[in-house]
């Protein structure tokens, strides 16, 4: 059992729901997101989800494009973030996955990419462009070191299609509130939590909600009806705020403990 799966047994046990954090490694600096790892720790994050950045990010937003670019400008990559991970893991067990897409993970290699990972600290990845069908080399070497393989739900997922993404998933099965890109929302579907009623009746692994979130009172709403909350354009938006600023960890970290505490 890794940290991911500790963690949501821990807060199964407290009756709590799991509040996920996204930021993208590298920006503005990795001194920065190991400060900011280190801060969210201490202000209700549950797991930190660090974004590799690429060059064609499909699935996110402007926001999260945006700090992908900044990050390729610091000359960020999978063997820079690794290092990360270790300096984080000589103070912190906090969980913590991976975002990424495929073609880093393809040129590194399933079983090399696993192992570096493992070896790093990481405890999963998430990999919007690679669906289940199509992953059954990572999802082999990934079960020989305990490493979490999370997929992605979406609205439009058909129930036969939803029961292989979850038997494909370990750690917790991601859940697309919206159909679009990521980005902070100022309203969430009508529909979602009747969707994700109706998709727990079929998903007994943790759900987790990401996607659109961006307040408290969201948080709030979709942890009622889920087992975890994903924020990522919100706390990016903070970090741009505070670029900078001696106090940017910190500033960030009150922001973000603001939307924990509602989950």
């Amino acid at each position: 059992m890794n940290r991911i799966d500790q963690k949501f047994e821990s807060l199964k046990k407290q009756k709590k729901k799991a509040f996920i954090a996204f930021i993208t490694a590298g920006d503005p600096s990795l001194k920065v997101t190991e400060e900011l790892v280190l801060a969210f720790e201490e202000s209700g994050v549950d797991i930190v989800e660090l974004g590799v950045p690429f060059s064609d990010p499909l699935a996110d937003g402007p926001t999260i494009q945006a700090a992908s670019y900044r990050a390729l400008k610091n000359k960020i990559n999978i063997p820079r973030i690794f290092n990360l991970v270790k300096r984080i893991r000589k103070v912190s067990d906090i969980p913590i996955c991976l975002m990424t897409y495929y073609n880093p993970v393809f040129y590194c290699g399933d079983a090399r990419f696993v192992r570096e990972a493992k070896s790093a600290g990481v405890d999963g990845v998430i990999i919007p462009d690679l669906p289940p069908e199509e992953a059954g080399a990572l999802i082999k070497e990934s079960k020989k070191k305990d490493f979490s393989t999370i997929f992605f739900l979406s609205p439009e997922t058909k129930k036969e299609r939803i029961k292989i993404i979850e038997k494909a998933s370990t750690g917790f099965v991601y859940y697309v509130s919206i159909a679009g890109v990521t980005g902070a929302r100022k309203a969430l579907p009508k529909t979602l939590k009747e969707n994700l009623k109706k998709i727990k009746r079929v998903v007994k692994k943790p759900l987790c909600v990401g996607f659109g979130i961006s307040t408290g009172s969201q948080a709030k709403e979709i942890s009622e009806v889920s087992d975890g909350v994903i924020v990522g354009s919100a706390i990016i938006k903070q970090i741009i705020k505070n670029k900078g600023k001696k106090n940017l960890a910190s500033s960030v970290a009150r922001f973000v403990k603001g939307l924990a505490k509602n989950v």
